[in-house]
């Protein structure tokens, strides 16, 4: 097997430094013909994979966390090679949510390398959305409001790794505001004082949380998860449910599923496309069904 191994070092605060060798010599015990690099600087993945000729290799394979899966995503579509070929996931990051959804174990790098010599694959849908005049991909899932918020707090919190995300939670939430939501989804028209508005293709976001239960990966649809306006107690008793998905059972939560999707807000909100902060509202959504192949167990 012909494999292409690109690894992000700075996943999970440097784990992903520690796996490089690691996970490039269990490819080399199965005698894999192994090309590997590593990434220096954001963003390089989506360009190197950009520019990679897929025909000189039988799988793509990425070692990070959910944001290094979600430049190659964007590399893979910028990518002009006739051959497509399947894409394998290390998941040796923070979050790992997309992995989750595959069967995969974070940090289980044995037997993550193992699913992709089983060659078991599967055709999953990919996010499509438009901002700013610029299209990008999303295999997880993309957010905005407090979620935004409470991801842009975490990473500055890092340093208490898991617990990032619930001093985040703990500390927006005294800056709480809801905000005008302006939604169109397959035709249907929605407005709300909305607090956040998570887009899923997969069941998790991070690492525990079960944001979009009921949520398929190859369904042709997105979920969509609208928190509307609440009291600060409100959102606090809200969050130990998002890590059994009860919270859809609240009344300031409407869930439901669609292809395309329209939003507007006022004000603008920056969004969170696989745990990255980068764009804008307004943007368009469409799921592109079964575009990408992937190593499942």
């Amino acid at each position: 097997m012909k494999i292409f191994y690109i690894n992000n070092p700075e996943a999970y605060s440097g784990n992903g430094a520690k796996s490089f060798s690691v996970v490039k010599n269990e490819f080399e015990k199965r005698n894999a013909d192994c090309h590997a690099v590593q990434t220096k600087y954001a963003g390089e993945a989506t360009e190197i994979v950009a520019k990679l000729n897929f025909e000189n290799y039988d799988a793509l394979v990425v070692a990070g966390g959910d944001g290094a899966l979600f430049e190659t995503i964007n590399g893979y579509f910028a990518n002009n090679s006739v051959k497509r070929i399947p894409v394998g996931v290390i998941p040796v990051g923070r979050g790992n949510a997309f992995a989750r959804d595959l069967g995969l174990h974070p940090l289980k790098i044995s037997e993550a390398v193992e699913i992709i010599f089983a060659g078991k694959t599967k055709m999953v849908d990919v996010g499509l959305f438009k901002t700013n005049n610029n299209k990008y991909y999303f295999i997880n899932i993309l957010g905005f409001g407090f979620v935004t918020d409470v991801a842009k707090a975490a990473f500055r919190l890092r340093a208490f790794g898991h617990l990032s995300y619930i001093f985040g939670v703990l500390f927006r939430t005294i800056f709480l505001k809801s905000y005008n939501l302006k939604i169109e989804a397959d035709g249907k028209f929605y407005e709300r004082e909305n607090v956040f508005a998570e887009i899923s293709n997969t069941r998790y976001t991070g690492k525990d949380f079960l944001m979009a239960p009921t949520a398929i990966i190859d369904d042709g649809l997105l979920d969509i998860t609208l928190l509307n306006k609440l009291s600060r107690l409100k959102i606090l008793q809200a969050l130990p449910k998002i890590f059994t998905g009860d919270h859809i059972k609240m009344k300031e939560v409407e869930s439901f599923k669609a292809k395309k999707i329209k939003i507007e807000t006022s004000p603008a909100k920056l969004l969170t496309p696989d745990g990255q902060l980068m764009g804008s509202t307004p943007i368009e959504i469409e799921c592109l069904q079964k575009a990408i192949e992937v190593f499942v167990a």
